[in-house]
């Protein structure tokens, strides 16, 4: 495995930079039931980063955890060489940090752009009259938003649909919409939760390109959840596996791929 205590180049030539972010010891607890038990990992600057595992395995309050949506009994949550302390979601996106859900959360009723749009919140400052007079500096800052987000559907190749209620649309663009509204915050780290659930081969290779294309031309981090393992094994530079809330793998896709607990847990496939 690579040494990741300094930056580090890939095979294809893309720079893995310095810790973003570190989870040391997380341990979250329902009740009795412990979700995530002492896990350890970090995801560095410019990477994707993947997390599987099982159904049930701890994945998806791996990544409520690092966007605040649960704050953990145990363990401490580091972004960008500072210990982060108990935070609210809207307090962690303002850190840099988005995501995408499992479930797709957009509104259903709105064009595509007012929902990319709602990407833009954390970047308004101008107070709710400023914006309803659209005078002077809310009217400048209403322009920049706008350009930010008219880039984010040129990237995604969603201009077509860009006036369309998102309710009109297939499955798969409701995806790149929800994608699009997380890139309009500019983030620093994004969260995909499972991404791909639920699309044909065509929307998985559209939606690849894309996450590749994130993590190259924006030097976004990212950070993913996903089932598909040859889409994970094709995109991530590291893999960290989990299995009933416990880490048991963690390494570059071809170390994952031959780990005998990582076999066992989760690609079911017999080995001596």
């Amino acid at each position: 495995m690579k040494d990741t205590a300094q930056p580090y180049v890939t095979a294809d030539g893309r720079t893995i930079g310095n810790t973003l972010m570190d989870m040391r010891n997380i341990t979250l607890r329902f009740g009795g039931v412990e979700a995530i038990k002492d896990i350890s990992f970090d995801i560095r600057e410019g990477e994707i980063r993947a997390i599987i595992g099982p159904n049930g395995a701890g994945k998806s309050s791996m990544l409520n955890v690092i966007s605040g949506f649960y704050n953990p009994q145990d363990g401490e949550v580091w972004f960008r060489g500072e210990k982060r302390p108990p935070m609210r979601p809207y307090q962690v996106a303002r850190l840099g940090i988005a995501r995408t859900f499992q479930n797709i959360a957009l509104f259903e009723g709105m064009t595509v752009l007012d929902n990319v749009m709602t990407g833009r919140l954390g970047h308004m400052k101008s107070g709710m009259l400023a914006q309803a007079l659209w005078k002077g500096k809310a009217e400048r800052e209403e322009t920049v938003n706008r350009e930010a987000v008219e880039k984010v559907i040129d990237f995604l190749e969603i201009q077509a649909i860009r006036k369309t209620p998102v309710g009109r649309l297939s499955y798969g663009l409701k995806k790149r919409v929800e994608l699009a509204r997380a890139l309009a915050a500019e983030p620093k780290l994004l969260l995909l939760d499972e991404p791909m659930a639920g699309m044909n081969v065509e929307e998985k290779e559209d939606m690849s390109r894309f996450i590749l294309d994130v993590n190259d031309e924006f030097g976004t981090t990212i950070a993913l959840i996903e089932h598909d393992m040859g889409v994970v094994m094709d995109l991530s530079d590291r893999v960290v596996v989990m299995d009933y809330g416990r880490k048991i793998g963690d390494g570059t896709p071809d170390e994952v791929r031959n780990n005998p607990q990582v076999i066992d847990a989760y690609l079911g496939v017999a080995h001596d």
